[in-house]
């Protein structure tokens, strides 16, 4: 089996204008779509976060992947290495988002692979990982600070016939009572079992405020979690860490870098989570030696894939780490790529997180992906067991086109709301 033809596809999805650490999110998303195409005419699929940096460094790797055997994955990487400039953990940047290239199109070929390889086996990625350890896999229901607005082709406007969990996408969140109408419209129309609040948007007291009415609304058998993407200093994480001691099932990225998080870890009971101070291989050795963090929140698309997350959850297992999964907005490839890595992950430890929904349109066949009891089940059929719905993939490139956004950058939006707005690495 060869493989003879790449596609790249960079696509644009609505998305609400959702606030977060870094300012507020613009009225699209954007998403790369890569298809590998063999001589035996399969296609495997993936997905990742889209930039003109992201897509250019694909489609530099195109004459290499042309031709490579998607069975033979050590050997068609190592040539793709050879292509890619090193990166370096620190490449990630001060964002709460990964800017980091390389570990994205390792994470493409990875995933498209795979879904070739269980294609032409007629076997369930999940098998291909090591075997499926659970039919249902769990999500977290996940929450942010927003202006009222739809995002998309609306931009910030709504859509007054919008009912549900469709209203209250559209509807601001700016304060405790909001946060808490949004968690129960979420979970009431996704049954989800836990909840996490994007931070970092607002002073510690009100964001405290919020985890402590969801913590009313909900009760002690739901477990909360607290995300400030890491804008608190060491002394604000300790004090009110401290505060939400009993409230939370973990603190995720309160502040800077493995010292600091091994100070808060060392002061608090609550567990730490992280996906900003430990988010490659070479981040492991101090994890450990500084005992920075309790939980590591992999993620596929910039760990360099599902095989490397497993290896990820393996490291975990041997030095008494959780481990669970990071987000980010996502279509329904990248869905199922989660999904058959959550089936598969022995020790997975805590609900994945989603923003699946928060969007509204989709790129496969048969449309958005059900979420019932705060779980997506694991897709049937081979590979992925997703397919591209050709015209709503041709929608979303259009949309692309048409939006003129080609890298995310939340300050721009968010100097809309508050003139001067920047971002700060570390704010309270």
């Amino acid at each position: 089996m060869r493989i003879t033809e790449m596609h790249i596809t960079p696509i644009a999805l609505g998305d609400p204008p959702l606030l977060n650490a870094a300012g507020l999110h613009a009225p699209y998303c954007l998403r790369t779509v890569v298809e590998l195409v063999t001589d035996g005419g399969l296609t495997g699929l993936a997905e990742v976060p889209g930039s003109v940096a992201v897509d250019a460094a694909l489609a530099v790797v195109r004459d290499t992947v042309i031709g490579s055997d998607p069975l033979n994955w050590h050997a068609l990487r190592a040539k793709v290495a050879e292509r890619c400039s090193p990166e370096t953990s620190v490449a990630r940047g001060n964002k709460p988002w990964d800017g980091r290239t390389r570990v994205q199109v390792f994470s493409a070929l990875d995933v498209a692979c795979l879904d070739l390889q269980g294609k032409a086996f007629g076997v369930p990625v999940a098998t291909l990982l090591g075997g499926i350890v659970r039919e249902r896999v769990p999500y977290s229901a996940y929450l942010f600070y927003k202006y009222e607005g739809a995002g998309g082709e609306l931009a910030f406007g709504t859509d007054p016939q919008a009912t549900g969990w469709a209203a209250a996408r559209q509807a601001a969140a700016l304060d405790p009572a909001g946060v808490v109408a949004q968690a129960e419209a979420m979970v009431k129309e996704f049954g989800f079992q836990s909840i996490k609040l994007k931070g970092g948007c607002f002073e510690p007291a009100q964001e405290v405020a919020a985890m402590k009415a969801l913590h009313a609304a909900f009760g002690p058998k739901v477990p909360l979690r607290l995300d400030p993407n890491a804008l608190w200093t060491v002394e604000t994480s300790i004090k009110w860490g401290r505060e939400l001691e009993g409230v939370l099932e973990y603190l995720e990225d309160p502040c800077r870098t493995q010292e600091g998080m091994a100070a808060v870890r060392r002061a608090l009971k609550t567990p730490l989570a992280t996906n900003m101070c430990t988010t490659s291989f070479d981040d492991l050795p101090g994890s450990t030696r500084h005992g920075s963090e309790d939980i590591i929140l992999t993620d596929h698309h910039f760990w360099g894939g599902l095989r490397a997350s497993m290896e990820l959850a393996a490291h975990c297992r041997v030095f008494g780490r959780g481990v669970s999964m990071h987000s980010n907005n996502h279509a329904g490839i990248s869905l199922a790529a989660m999904t058959h890595l959550g089936a598969a992950m022995p020790n997975l430890s805590y609900a994945l997180d989603t923003h699946y929904p928060w969007q509204w349109e989709e790129i496969i066949i048969g449309g958005r992906t059900k979420i019932e009891g705060g779980c997506v089940t694991l897709p049937k059929g081979a590979g992925l067991g997703v397919e591209l719905d050709r015209p709503a993939l041709a929608r979303a490139h259009e949309a692309y086109q048409r939006c003129g956004l080609r890298e995310r950058n939340d300050e721009p939006e968010m100097q809309k709301k508050v003139p001067g707005w920047k971002f700060s690495a570390t704010r309270w």
